[in-house]
């Protein structure tokens, strides 16, 4: 386990400039973000030592070195997408979106995280196309003063669609899971905070303290942001059978068909492939952060407990960071991928 962390923080450091994406200062206006970003992030060919954009150098058109990594850094959310140690290519995506006021203050976060299927032909145009369209379309929403729900509703029919349309002639159908998050301010001063979910990718809330909270949403009764939980209930073959009393969370999580999805984005998933209570939203209270994360982190920190105590207590970025790098050190069996943010108060 030591040589493995001697090389990936060696790798880490090696390519942290060419990796990153730059802080966004929070301005008035709406600033997005969406990873990973090939492509359209500037890499140095091993080749030649050209700078420039795109698979493939623009002078020697020698293919340019895929990324391990994207970050980003919002200032009120961090963001992480990793390819890991197994897979050759990260079929995750995250997309993010911050709304200020007048005064440059962020008002509203959007945070949509997907985990392309990887058994399905390119997951990856799935996951990437699903977050940017999610982001836009509850953006879009939110303009037009819909409520949050109505909003993350709009956000996961339009992301379903879009990924609907990438089905290819022979009917070959990309897929992906999808969660998604609106934190914002209310007109009575609260702060909300709405999830949804489709699949196995998660939602938490971080907090400090060791007592998971009670007190979960129902779908149309707001619940307490309070202690650490997990605010979403995946859509997979482990739940069903926890669900049905049939296993308990240990046995069916060590069942083989554990991560088989009931629910997915894609062609095949049919034209609402959401359930009644894929959308719950929570109030504030207390301070902690919020946390969007797909399977590569959670098979190796499931509980909201032990994700807080890796990732409180320091910047955000760094918390994000610090999740991913504790997944990959673990053997980073799958592509990681988490979007984190903190909220103590009035946005």
């Amino acid at each position: 386990m030591p040589a493995v962390r001697d090389t990936l923080d060696t790798r880490r450091r090696a390519a942290a400039a060419e990796r990153t994406v730059p802080r966004q200062a929070v301005t008035p206006g709406i600033h997005r973000v969406a990873l990973p970003d090939d492509g359209l992030a500037e890499v140095v060919c091993v080749h030649c030592g050209t700078q420039g954009r795109g698979p493939r150098c623009p002078v020697c058109d020698h293919p340019h070195r895929l990324q391990d990594r994207f970050e980003a850094d919002l200032g009120v959310a961090g963001l992480v997408t990793d390819r890991g140690i197994v897979h050759a290519r990260n079929e995750d995506a995250v997309a993010a979106a911050v709304v200020s006021d007048g005064s440059g203050q962020p008002e509203t976060l959007v945070l949509v995280v997907c985990d392309g299927v990887s058994s399905s032909p390119d997951p990856q145009a799935a996951s990437g196309t699903a977050v940017r369209t999610g982001v836009d379309a509850c953006l879009a929403a939110l303009a037009e003063d819909r409520t949050a729900e109505e909003a993350t509703a709009a956000g996961m029919a339009a992301a379903s669609e879009a990924v609907r349309n990438l089905v290819g002639p022979d009917g070959d159908a990309p897929s992906c899971t999808y969660v998604s998050a609106i934190v914002r301010t209310e007109a009575d001063g609260r702060v909300s905070v709405t999830v949804s979910n489709i699949g196995d990718s998660r939602a938490y809330w971080l907090a400090a303290g060791d007592r998971i909270s009670e007190q979960p949403a129902r779908p149309g009764h707001p619940g307490p942001l309070a202690g650490p939980q997990k605010l979403t209930v995946d859509d997979s073959w482990a739940q069903t059978l926890i669900e049905a009393g049939a296993m308990d969370e240990q046995a069916a999580m060590a069942d083989p068909r554990a991560h088989t999805l009931m629910r997915w984005l894609g062609a095949d998933a049919g034209q609402q492939p959401w359930s009644g209570d894929s959308i719950r939203s929570y109030y504030l209270d207390g301070p902690g952060s919020l946390l969007l994360c797909t399977d590569g982190l959670w098979n190796y920190l499931p509980g909201p407990v032990e994700l807080s105590q890796r990732a409180l207590g320091m910047p955000t970025s760094d918390g994000a960071r610090a999740l991913v790098d504790y997944a990959v050190v673990c053997g980073g069996s799958d592509n990681i991928t988490v979007a984190l943010a903190p909220i103590s108060g009035g946005r």
